[in-house]
Parts: structure tokens; C-alpha cells; sequence
């Protein structure tokens, strides 16, 4: 049987990292097996649901090139994928399963079942559904129905262990003395998740369920609810929680959790799928580094860890830092460019001269871990006029006479032909030995001078890539603002 699985969002907010992760590891499964990769948006919460959300998570999973088979904008054999076009098919479902005894109507107030609950807690007993509609004659069901009273539909829970043999926990069982006659459609007639996920995967044959470990306490009611409905019961395999480093389950309080957001700061989208699929997932050996197709190649659901996972930026940005540094001279213009852009610096010689540009990348890369580190480094390279910073003048523009010193250098500096970084270097080397100084002082001006940071890329390489002009012109500048200082 070819392996169906299913990635069913719901639009209540856009992509997030868990769920991402849950999308990447039904792809690979997928993938790997010659499968069916299924998307299935789960819109019956009308209030919460929107379009944007939808557009949303398309984009999220696009973005991290996790094609799917079935679903939004690819069509399929099961259409329609979105849950509120399907409302027919729970309704029909919940209606064949009170005709069958294996549910039945719940005339019970909101009210009622609040109190009950109270009571029950004021006693310090856990409270499930009594059945009170349960008992109710057929008479007095139909004079109800007749009335249009409000009513939900209950799913009547049989005596019996539901049981299934995790892929990831091992065999799994529940009394089900312990759960309660659940609700399958509310009295607003609209399904609950239980039944329209189950007649969704039932309607579209998928065969192995991957999600959330904070979905098992929901499985024993879906294996109840496949058995009544006399269909296969899918293979369940329920993957560790996304945590902080709080050890907390993963929240905006630990930062973005919104899969574009990381599009945002300038991850790479291979580099976001490589640290997702190592979040509870392992491939068996010491690589870190794995190609969607290294991925799709070991992926296996033994290798799926029982514990949580820990999400940590740090790691991330290093992973994302070494795709940055595999990334071709092309494709890294491509991907920097819109950022410089966005920053109004996109028409600086520098950065509209093919070589020029490439020289400043090659010059950051090193220090970028994300893409966003390119457009932050390179602006006081191509701003003017210089800002500096507070902590960079505090730390080196104190020394006495400086101005005078930058002056020579600036002196020294017009005349260095030709323009070259051992050459630069030896100007300024010189110039501080013929003035008494250790070059380290002067070297440290001449950054802030050009940079207005403490912190650069190789000091050299930075003069010869903006040129003698700007180099002597931003000399200047810090010329005139020591002097200010010192005038006031």
C-alpha cells in the first residue's frame, strides 16, 4: 500500500515551528517511502479562521520547499482539503452514528454541565459527562428534536482498552472508563476536531498519522471513532514538544516562533529545514549538516526521539552561517541585494558594480550568520556621513594629538600607489612609528574614522574596497569632529 500522510494545519495563526517541524517530518516520510504527502487546512473554527493565515502557511511551507501531493492549489482524488467545504461529510458521519446507537443527542445546558463540573471539583473528584441524555426515552428524544432544542451530539464510549502501538512511545493503552461521552458535534451544528479529523482521514486513506505529543491523550477517542466507523485505524507516530531553553514549551516569549519571521531575519530556507528536522530527529551518526536529499534519504521514524527537543538560536545561527558560507557568489547577491534595498542602499556604487559588490560580500561572510548580518555590516561601510558609535569613541578617540595623527595618515595615505592592502597597511604602520605611536592606536581610530565601530572586518581590506577618496574623505570627518571635541 503506498503511504499516505498528512500535514493538516489549522489557520488560527500562521506557520509555526512546531508545526513546520511536524509538516518537514510528513514530508520526509513521503519522500522517503515513495508516499503521499497530503494538505489539509482545518478551517471549522470560523471565528479564528482567515484567509491571511491560510496565504500564511502556504507561504511558510513554500518557502521551505515542502512540496505537497494533495491538497491547496494541487487538487487530488479526496478534494475538497479545506474542512469548511466538507461539512456535509461530519454531519452525515455524526447522523450514521446516531442511527447506528454509537452516539446520541445531548440536550444538556452549558450551564448545566458547569455546575456539575463545580460541584464535582468542589469535592476535589474529577467530573466526566453523566450520560443524563443518555437514559432519555425515544419519545421525549424526538418531542426534543421536534422543538429545535438546542443539541450537541455525544459519541458513546464503549467498554474497552482503545489501544495502539506508537512508532515513536511503543504500545500505548487507555480504560476507557476514563473518557467521557465526547462531544463530536456541537449544539451550533459545527463538528469538533475529533470526528472531523477522523472522517477526513478515513475519506482520504492516510495511513500513518505524524504529530504532537500533545495529541495523545486525543488518540484513544480517534482509534474509538475509527473502530465505530469500521475503518483501518492509521499507524500513529507522536513526536517530542518544541521547547525554549526555559526548558518551556515554545512560545512568542521565546522569541519568533512564525516560520516567515525566520524568512525575516535572514535564515536560509535550507538551512531552517536541516535545524528542524534535527529537533527530536537524528540520522543515526554524528552529521549535522544534511541536504533535504541527505535528509529524505535517512529519515526514519526509529530515529524520531521520545524526549523533548530543545530549540536553540545559537545553533541555528551557526547551521545558518555554514549554508551562508556554501552559497555561490550569485546566489548570495541575490539574497543580500533586496535587504540593502529595503535600507535605501541598493543604488551605491558600491553595491550596483558586480565586482565591487562581490568583493564586500567575501568580505563579510565570515562574520554573517545571517543574511541580515550582510546589510547591518555593510551599511556604515556605505552610509554617509559616518555615525559613530558612543562606545567606539569612549574607547578609541581619547588619545591626545590624535586629530594630528589621522591627519598624517590621511597624508600618507594619498600618495600609496598602488592601492593595495599590504600596501595600506604599511602606509599606516609607518605613519604611526614616524609619529611615536604603536600602530594599534591608530589603526583602532582609522576604524571608527571609516566605520564608526569598535568592530570591522579586516581593517585593510575595508580602506582598499571603499577607496583612497572615501577612505581620505571619512578621515576627514573624524578630523573635524575631534577637533570640535577638543574646541569644546
Amino acid at each position: 500500500m503506498t503511504p499516505r500522510v498528512r500535514f493538516a494545519p489549522s489557520p488560527t495563526g500562521y506557520l509555526h515551528v512546531g508545526g513546520a517541524r511536524t509538516a518537514l517530518f510528513n514530508w520526509l516520510y513521503a519522500r522517503r517511502h515513495g508516499g503521499v504527502f497530503v494538505l489539509r487546512i482545518e478551517d471549522t473554527d470560523m471565528e479564528r479562521s482567515s484567509a491571511d493565515m491560510v496565504t500564511g502557511i502556504l507561504d511558510g511551507l513554500q518557502w521551505l520547499g515542502l512540496d505537497w501531493d494533495e491538497g491547496p492549489g494541487a487538487g487530488g482524488p479526496h478534494a475538497p482539503y479545506f474542512q469548511s467545504e466538507r461539512l456535509h461529510r461530519y454531519r452525515e458521519t455524526a447522523d450514521r452514528l446516531v442511527d447506528e446507537g454509537r452516539a446520541y443527542y445531548c440536550f444538556c445546558s452549558a450551564d448545566r454541565l458547569r455546575e456539575e463540573r463545580e460541584k464535582a471539583e468542589a469535592k476535589g473528584e474529577a467530573w466526566q459527562y453523566d450520560r443524563a441524555c443518555l437514559s432519555l426515552e425515544p419519545a421525549r428524544v424526538a418531542e426534543l428534536v421536534a422543538s429545535n432544542a438546542p443539541k450537541a451530539i455525544r459519541f458513546k464510549v464503549p467498554p474497552s482498552r482503545p489501544a495502539f502501538d506508537d512508532a515513536v512511545h511503543g504500545p500505548i493503552a487507555f480504560d476507557s472508563a476514563n473518557i467521557e461521552d465526547f462531544v463530536i458535534v456541537r449544539s451550533d451544528s459545527f463538528p469538533t476536531y475529533h470526528l472531523s479529523v477522523v472522517v477526513d482521514d478515513v475519506d482520504m486513506g492516510i495511513t500513518l498519522v505524524i504529530r504532537g505529543d500533545d495529541h495523545i491523550s486525543n488518540t484513544p477517542k480517534h482509534v474509538l471513532l475509527f473502530e465505530a466507523l469500521g475503518a483501518s485505524v492509521p499507524r500513529f507516530a507522536h513526536v517530542p514538544l518544541i521547547l525554549g531553553a526555559d526548558k518551556k514549551r515554545l512560545s512568542k516569549r521565546h522569541g519568533a516562533t512564525s516560520v516567515m519571521d525566520y524568512k525575516r531575519q535572514g535564515y536560509l530556507p535550507a538551512a531552517m529545514v536541516n535545524f528542524l528536522a534535527l529537533l527530536g530527529w537524528a540520522p543515526g551518526d554524528d552529521r549535522e549538516l544534511l541536504s533535504k536529499d541527505d535528509l529524505v534519504a535517512s529519515f526514519s521514524l526509529e530515529g524520531i526521539s521520545g524526549g523533548n527537543a530543545v530549540f536553540n538560536t545559537e545553533k541555528l545561527d551557526w547551521m545558518n552561517g555554514q549554508y551562508i558560507g556554501q552559497l555561490d557568489a550569485v546566489a548570495l547577491a541575490g539574497a543580500v541585494r533586496p535587504l540593502l534595498e529595503a535600507i535605501g542602499l541598493a543604488t551605491h556604487p558600491v553595491v550596483t558594480d558586480p565586482v565591487t559588490f562581490g568583493r564586500l560580500l567575501e568580505l563579510l561572510r565570515p562574520r554573517a550568520k545571517r543574511l541580515t548580518d550582510f546589510a547591518e555590516q555593510a551599511e556604515p561601510l556605505l552610509r554617509e556621513p559616518v555615525a559613530y558609535e558612543a562606545a567606539a569613541v569612549e574607547k578609541h578617540l581619547s588619545l591626545p594629538g590624535l586629530a594630528e595623527h589621522v591627519d598624517a595618515l590621511s597624508s600618507a595615505l594619498r600618495d600609496v600607489d598602488p592601492f593595495t592592502e599590504a600596501a595600506v597597511e604599511t602606509a599606516v604602520r609607518d605613519t604611526a612609528t614616524a609619529r611615536g605611536l604603536k600602530a594599534g592606536p591608530l589603526i583602532h581610530a582609522t576604524r571608527v574614522a571609516v566605520t564608526g565601530r569598535t568592530n570591522s572586518p579586516g581593517l585593510f581590506d575595508v580602506l582598499v574596497l571603499i577607496g583612497r577618496d572615501r577612505t581620505r574623505d571619512r578621515l576627514a570627518q573624524l578630523i573635524s569632529f575631534l577637533r570640535s571635541q577638543h574646541s569644546a
